[in-house]
């Protein structure tokens, strides 16, 4: 059943939460530049999520892992630039908060100062559970990220579902309530099973967002490079390609080099 969507002028922590209790779906997209910060602006994305897939799809690592603090920071204050509305999220990169729960907060503080963003997300549990206290101690806003979390991709040694086992799903029951009374505001659930989702989304009162999780949670995430078409070798069950983006810039760059050899570009109008 659809909801009557309510006009945030400007969307905070408190908007997410105040969807989630109203029964609007949240829209989130990840975001790491200023021109696409403009364009997800102009559609309406509630939430940009800079996140450390960076490294794969700006940078072309094969794994999140590889990218720093710096670059995290230089993205986001790209997008920051460009963005009225929408609240601005930014990962947490793999190296900055898991040893010490002080290296978080300092990593915090640094992406909000240098980035002007409105929040930060990191993976994990119980395992980060003193790190976001110190990051929430200092006023700084957190989401969550359960289920999958690609930071950890080589102790997985997959991309495959998470929590289909019960132990595993009722570690992820636990670590969402958790999440819950430490003060995160929001909690991403990546590929997990949608029954397991939807009764996450239903135990905790902060909005959960998934990617690969069903449609019974509080609102969605994609990888705007794949929703878009820009990315065309990834294809997991759970995107959806709303553009085919490659071809179009493909065929596009082709007719500019044919128009540049055969002397058609420029012309005498596109001339001084």
């Amino acid at each position: 059943m659809s909801v009557a969507k309510k006009d945030y002028k400007k969307v905070t922590t408190k908007s997410l939460i105040d969807m989630k209790a109203n029964g609007e779906k949240i829209s989130m997209l990840t975001c790491y530049d200023y021109s696409m910060a403009k364009v997800l602006e102009a559609g309406g994305v509630d939430v940009m999520l800079v996140g450390d897939s960076a490294s794969n799809v700006m940078a072309g690592h094969e794994t999140t892992l590889p990218i720093t603090l710096d670059q995290m920071i230089y993205h986001a204050s790209s997008v920051v630039r460009g963005v009225e509305r929408a609240l601005v999220v930014v990962d947490l990169p793999f190296g900055t908060y898991q040893s010490d729960p002080k290296e978080a907060l300092r990593s915090a503080i640094r992406i909000m100062k240098e980035s002007g963003a409105h929040a930060v997300k990191l993976e994990g549990g119980h395992e980060v559970k003193d790190g976001i206290k110190r990051i929430l101690g200092a006023g700084i806003p957190v989401m969550g990220h359960l289920g999958l979390t690609p930071q950890s991709i080589y102790k997985f040694g997959t991309y495959t579902v998470r929590a289909k086992g019960d132990e595993e799903a009722d570690q992820l029951i636990q670590d969402a309530k958790m999440l819950e009374k430490v003060g995160c505001f929001a909690l991403v659930l990546e590929k997990i099973p949608a029954a397991l989702a939807k009764k996450v989304a239903e135990s905790i009162s902060i909005p959960v967002i998934g990617i690969g999780a069903g449609n019974g949670v509080d609102g969605q995430v994609l990888v705007v490079h794949d929703m878009i078409g820009l990315t065309h070798e990834f294809n997991p069950r759970f995107l959806r390609r709303y553009l085919n983006i490659y071809d179009q810039m493909k065929e596009a760059v082709s007719q500019y080099v044919s128009d540049v050899k055969s002397v058609d570009f420029p012309n005498e109008q596109e001339q001084y």
